[in-house]
């Protein structure tokens, strides 16, 4: 089942949505939830968009069983998706609109505004009195939301809680007295699972650097990787960490690469106009052979854009970005997992080839909630950088056959050396001649030029002989993947490969996988098709671009009928 909540920011749409979603979690639902509000701190149209299930949900869905609106624009936003079949709950009497008569359309009048404002004295309770009439129309367990209600406000006193226990309770007993429920929609409690865990995509990034050994990271707040920061705020003082807010982007890198000099592994977090600014120092730490992680939660660009909307639209920044030449590794995320496991790759990646990774993430991303798997961490491996052992000269850019040469700490006996970004000898000293410049950027290069082959194999599926291919990266992997099974269903000779390393570019795979069909697809959320520019310079494939730029993510149906297009 899905159900979206809409209305205005401030109402508390995203508050409502939050708490269904963790009330169908702790039922032992599956769930996975998407949201969307106007980057003003108050009004617009905000949305939240719950999908709960028995079994494991891929992406948000196409369209919504149930909505709920706050308001007529709310209304007026959805009214055109309200399909036979479909439900609406609405604010009635006493709202700001009247639907119209909607065939097949199970209309719900619920007076939230009047029983909030006059009934109980409360306006900033209707969000409370409509979660109650959705709880008892679609059976969500009552004792979750009580327990939730309790947590969420217990620090504001208990006069607070009682107040929006009571208007939860209105909700319901007007349910129960005067609407007739005529629809089919209800959850359906499953066996709570003790090794489920639910997180954000933020939350997973910052849980993954905790595991991974980050001990310093510091950003500067920028919509909408904040919530990365606000994470680690709470949880890495506990392990003695570090959690710094600079003054701007430019500064929190500088302090990620004063911590990694210093030996301690180190993170920033920032969305496209923060990576902007980071891009000189980005080449510093390549130059120098510093690790750090940089998370790029993307949104929609360019300058200021939609600060609280979707793209896929920093990956040319992210590859390229920067003046002369010089290594990075790109990252892609798509799932809450991937968020947290390719973290820890990257902090590893980062390691192991003293170097710059960036995890590319995106606002959907990064705001959904999802139960994954309670990692096991007995079973994750952590790289740690090539130490400097003493004795003999210290070389600290020894030309090496992989490229990478180790790494002292300052303070270590016999391993002084300076860090700058000017080209540098192997002991670090300053060298400008022409043989220097080529010998130590080759050597640069060199450490990821086998990157691909010691990479965990990309993931493919589908028909081994296809008639199309689809090549998807980031969260876009979600929506092929149901439509993957959805086009299985009908019989189309479908296959997709699902690269996590977007840069370098991973070309043998890329190449394998072009040759076994007909046609290569590429969807992402971007007008230049960059993923698809970069497969055809640096694979040779030249690929049908699908570019969505609106904001919002690609659902499975757009994909299913694109694949049904390309192929007949």
């Amino acid at each position: 089942m899905v159900i979206r909540v809409g209305g205005e920011g401030g109402e508390g749409v995203i508050s409502t949505g939050d708490m269904l979603a963790q009330a169908s979690a702790r039922a032992g639902l599956e769930v996975l939830t998407f949201r969307t509000f106007p980057a003003e701190i108050k009004g617009g149209y905000a949305m939240y968009q719950l999908r709960v299930s028995t079994e494991k949900i891929l992406s948000q869905g196409d369209t919504f069983h149930v909505c709920v609106v706050f308001n007529g624009e709310a209304y007026e936003m959805n009214k055109d998706l309200l399909a036979p079949g479909t439900v609406l709950v609405y604010d009635s009497p006493g709202g700001d609109f009247q639907p119209e008569a909607t065939e097949g359309v199970i209309q719900y009048p619920v007076p939230m505004t009047k029983i909030s404002k006059v009934d109980l004295g409360s306006p900033i309770s209707k969000n409370m009195v409509a979660l109650g009439a959705v709880m008892q129309l679609f059976s969500f367990p009552v004792d979750s939301l009580k327990d939730l209600i309790k947590a969420k406000f217990k620090k504001k006193g208990e006069s607070v809680v009682e107040m929006n226990l009571r208007a939860l309770e209105a909700g319901a007993e007007y349910v129960r007295s005067h609407l007739k429920k005529v629809d089919r929609f209800y959850v359906q409690p499953a066996q709570p699972r003790e090794d489920r865990i639910m997180l954000s995509g933020n939350e997973a990034i910052g849980l993954g650097a905790l595991v991974a050994g980050c001990r310093f990271f510091s950003c500067y707040p920028i919509t909408p990787a904040t919530d990365i920061a606000n994470w680690l705020s709470r949880h890495l003082p506990k392990v003695n960490g570090v959690v710094v807010q600079a003054e701007d982007e430019i500064a929190s890198l500088g302090q990620v690469i004063g911590a990694t000099f210093a030996g301690v592994k180190a993170m920033t977090g920032t969305s496209g106009p923060g990576l902007d600014l980071m891009v000189e120092l980005l080449g510093f730490a390549s130059m120098a052979e510093l690790p750090l992680v940089i998370a790029d939660v993307q949104r929609g660009g360019p300058s200021t854009g939609l600060p609280t909307k979707s793209e896929q639209s920093d990956l040319f920044l992210a590859a390229k970005g920067g003046h002369g030449d010089f290594p990075r590794i790109v990252l892609a995320a798509a799932t809450i997992e991937d968020c947290f496991y390719l973290t820890i790759e990257a902090f590893n990646l980062a390691e192991r080839y003293q170097i710059p990774v960036i995890l590319l993430s995106d606002g959907a991303l990064a705001s959904r909630t999802e139960k994954i798997k309670r990692p096991d961490l007995s079973k994750i491996r952590i790289i740690n950088r090539e130490a400097y052992s003493g004795g003999g000269e210290y070389q600290r850019y020894a030309v090496t056959e992989t490229g990478v040469s180790p790494v002292s700490i300052p303070g270590q006996d016999g391993g002084r050396y300076i860090a700058t970004g000017l080209e540098h000898s192997e002991t670090a000293a300053p060298k400008y001649s022409p043989d220097y410049h080529e010998k130590m950027t080759e050597k640069r290069f060199r450490k990821i030029a086998a990157l691909e082959d010691e990479s965990p194999e990309t993931e493919c599926e589908g028909d081994k002989d296809g008639d199309l291919g689809i090549i998807s990266w980031g969260l876009t992997q979600c929506a092929v993947r149901e439509a993957m099974k959805e086009c299985a269903d009908r019989g189309l000779r479908v296959r997709a490969l699902y690269p996590k390393l977007v840069f370098p570019v991973p070309v043998k795979a890329i190449q394998r996988f072009a040759s076994t069909v007909k046609k290569v697809l590429i969807p992402e959320l971007n007008y230049q098709g960059q993923f698809a520019e970069l497969v055809a310079v640096h694979a040779g494939v030249n690929a049908i671009r699908f570019n969505l730029y609106g904001g919002l993510p690609f659902t499975p149906a757009q994909i299913r009928e694109k694949i049904t297009e390309v192929i007949k």
